[in-house]
This record gives C-alpha cells, sequence and structure tokens, in this order.
C-alpha cells in the first residue's frame, strides 16, 4: 500500500535523522503537506536545533520556514535577494516582490 504524503516526508526525516549527522539539508520537505502535517514536523525540527544540529532547508513555503528559521537566505532565479534574520528577511520589500508578487510602498 502506499503512505500518504506526510507519512512519507516524516519516514524520509526519520531515515536521515537515524543516522544522527550534524547537518541536514532538506529539500523541500514542508511541500505537498497540509498546515496540520507541517506542524507535525516543526518540532521534531526545532528539536534538532536545539540539540545544536544544522538544517539547511530548501523550501518555498516561507511562512512555515521564517516560523523556525534563525537565518534566511533567499534566492531569486539563483541571485541572491536577501539574507539575515527570519524577521528582516520577512520584512524585505524585494523578497515581497520577488515571491508574493506584491510591489512596495
Amino acid at each position: 500500500s502506499v503512505l500518504p504524503q506526510g507519512y512519507l516526508k516524516r519516514l524520509e526525516l526519520a531515515k536521515a535523522i537515524a543516522l544522527q549527522p550534524d547537518l541536514l539539508i532538506l529539500d523541500e520537505l514542508f511541500s505537498g503537506l497540509s498546515l496540520a502535517e507541517v506542524a507535525s514536523i516543526v518540532p521534531i525540527i526545532e528539536k534538532l536545533r536545539m540539540e545544536g544540529k544544522t538544517i539547511i532547508m530548501i523550501e518555498h513555503r516561507l511562512k512555515e520556514l521564517f516560523r523556525i528559521a534563525d537565518r534566511v537566505m533567499v534566492l531569486n532565479f539563483g541571485e541572491k535577494i536577501a539574507d539575515g534574520k527570519a524577521s528582516e528577511v520577512m520584512e524585505s520589500e524585494e523578497v515581497k516582490k520577488a515571491y508574493l508578487g506584491t510591489e512596495a510602498g
């Protein structure tokens, strides 16, 4: 039988954690997940951070990412347009324009 997307993502994360790495690179972990499924994964990420693990996330779901990231680097077509604390990057007009489609001001 086939596992639902949320279970598959948690299984993939568990397999990566089982290897006890110091660095995790998570590519689109939240992609295709419901808000409830993301909410079930966030505490796992937070626990890993508290344990001192370095986590690099490639993610398009910025709202969810900003809630858990210490530092965010935003690329737009391969060009870095913002880099810093999540709260600062979230307020960047260039980020808003690139990812949310809003004009500055």
